[in-house]
């Protein structure tokens, strides 16, 4: 593939850096970017599908995310920067392949972008970009990531594990579905997220689809036998939003743990299961049709049909969350704000970008709680 230097041909030049030859690795060394809890099938992915080396990013700091601006144009998005800011620390700790997936909006085509920017600083690496295969048969992901990973890669035993990853993104989520709606009602601090990580140890540790059906058991059951102290009502709140934001907490400044902390009841329908693996956009939109008529773009009938669900079952607000100019989910808001004239469902609105602080997340949060309490204290009266 050419080098794009399109939109960031007007940035400052930068220092050129050798292009030393990399030491192949006798496996290749592949790493995604860092997405929510989803590190673990990525693992089980590289390992058991691809046969070669994961390359295990740690938590994100601050320096992750001035990376990634540093090196991209004021005009992308968040999610690119945190995106770029991953690519350079896994090149930093020695990973031969990067692959990239995203989308299912502009950040499709955000891989070939990213890729021109990380040779113009001289990294040498492969990229596996997945959305540039989007709608081929088989047969070219199999050739793609023969050529860039594992020329010997096990066309039988490949499809076989890639079948147990997609079972295992399934239940990571309906894990965190369970954690959502329970851990703001724990009677002992901690102990949902000590038994969450176990649970995510468990998962990373497994080879087959039989220790994950295990792992699964295992988590479920300990997470259920947790003492809780739940209110006869408690408050109930519901995320919508961006791919990426919504559901990655390195990118909304973990919102999730802030509201569980308030003891509220969370739900998000937005996950890799519900986006990915069992999308059915004809429906979605068939149950909005008083608001929706056409397709808005990549998650936004998810993002009204979410939000209309959870105002019908009578939650007590919605928080919607994008990155910064993210133009699908803009046009969202004039709908959900209507939703929430029809019902009488509060919506906060929250945008980020590279700058976002915890300060001023931390005050919206805390007023939006005060108020859906004192709403619904009023209507229990």
């Amino acid at each position: 593939m050419g080098t794009r230097r399109g939109p960031f041909k007007l940035l400052p030049s930068l220092p050129k850096k050798p292009r030393a030859k990399r030491e192949r690795h006798a496996r290749t060394r592949v790493a995604f970017f860092r997405y929510s809890y989803y590190d673990i099938a990525f693992k089980f992915f590289v390992e058991h599908v691809l046969d070669a080396d994961f390359v295990a990013l740690p938590k994100p700091t601050k320096r992750t995310i001035e990376l990634g601006s540093r090196h991209s144009s004021d005009m992308v998005c968040a999610p690119f920067k945190h995106i770029l800011g991953d690519y350079i620390e896994a090149l930093e700790l020695g990973a031969d392949v990067l692959v990239q997936f995203a989308g299912p909006c502009r950040l499709g085509y955000y891989g070939e972008l990213q890729q021109s920017i990380m040779r113009d600083l001289g990294y040498e690496f492969d990229m596996l970009n997945f959305a540039m295969l989007t709608g081929k048969p088989l047969t070219e992901y199999i050739s793609v990531c023969k050529k860039k990973v594992n020329p010997d890669l096990s066309v039988p035993h490949g499809v076989r594990n890639m079948l147990a990853v997609f079972k295992m993104i399934e239940h990571l989520d309906e894990v965190n579905d369970f954690y959502l709606a329970n851990a703001g009602f724990e009677a002992e601090p901690g102990s949902f997220e000590r038994a969450r990580e176990a649970y995510f140890a468990d998962m990373r540790a497994a080879t087959n689809e039989r220790e994950i059906a295990e792992a699964q058991r295992k988590g479920l059951d300990a997470l259920r036998a947790l003492p809780q102290h739940r209110p006869a009502r408690p408050l109930r709140v519901g995320i919508v939003g961006e791919y990426f934001t919504a559901a990655d907490p390195a990118s909304n400044l973990d919102l999730e743990r802030k509201f569980l902390d308030m003891g509220v009841e969370l739900h998000r329908a937005l996950n890799m299961t519900n986006r990915n693996l069992r999308y059915n956009e004809k429906n979605l939109r068939a149950g909005i049709s008083e608001y929706v008529q056409y397709d808005m773009g990549p998650t936004s009938s998810m993002t009204i049909a979410a939000a209309r669900k959870y105002a019908q079952e009578g939650f007590d607000g919605i928080v919607h969350l994008k990155s910064s100019g993210c133009t699908p989910e803009v046009d969202c808001m004039p709908v959900l704000q209507r939703i929430s004239r029809d019902t009488g469902v509060p919506v906060l609105y929250l945008s980020y970008d590279s700058q976002t602080s915890d300060t001023g997340l931390d005050t919206r949060l805390e007023a939006f709680y005060d108020m859906i309490a004192m709403k619904k204290e009023k209507t229990a009266r």
